[in-house]
């Protein structure tokens, strides 16, 4: 009875690591007979609400940010359930930066610094403008703290004013005209 429990059990895991080895790399997409893997950004869904880096994508004043997404390897990341709260600079916030930067931050060997910065744009939950109020601080993924403005019926953050809010599946994207730079750790 125990030698055939014991076949039994083989069999099953067998069988169970043979499937969970399947499931793993199961073609997401194929072109050019090769086969690519895809995280949860290669998940299609034309039914449901847009995540923040769908939103992002289709935004023509985002096209920097989602580079710079893409360069430190967050599209993943940032298309899993959440919930996030992402202070997503305009094309012409990062224009501000001094001459160069940009560039040299979408390179592989600043990703480190890349994906600093944008953990400083990110908070995990949702921040409505509703729920802030002036002088709070929240901490963000990189583990820095911004800091909430609330006067006159405008809400900034560090400074920088939140000039349209869009709810997404995963979150809330709050568009800001200036990068924030994280302070020296």
């Amino acid at each position: 009875m125990k030698q055939l429990f014991l076949l039994a059990f083989i069999v099953l895991t067998a069988f169970g690591c043979q499937n969970s080895k399947s499931a793993a790399t199961t073609e997401a997409s194929s072109s050019g007979g090769e086969t690519q893997l895809t995280g949860q950004s290669g998940v299609k869904d034309d039914v449901s609400n847009p995540n923040i880096v769908q939103v992002a994508v289709q935004s023509k004043d985002h096209t920097t940010l989602v580079a710079a997404v893409k360069a430190a390897g967050l599209v993943d990341a940032l298309s899993n359930a959440g919930p996030f709260t992402v202070f997503a600079p305009t094309n012409a916030a990062f224009d501000k930066l001094p001459a160069g930067t940009v560039e040299g931050l979408l390179k592989p060997e600043k990703k480190d610094a890349l994906t600093d910065i944008l953990g400083y744009h990110t908070y995990v939950g949702v921040l409505k403008t509703s729920y802030l109020s002036d002088g709070q601080k929240f901490e963000q993924v990189n583990g820095g703290y911004v800091t909430i403005g609330k006067k006159d019926g405008k809400v900034t953050v560090n400074g920088s004013e939140i000039v349209a809010s869009i709810p997404t599946s995963n979150g809330i994207i709050h568009v800001i005209n200036d990068v924030l730079l994280p302070p020296s750790k």
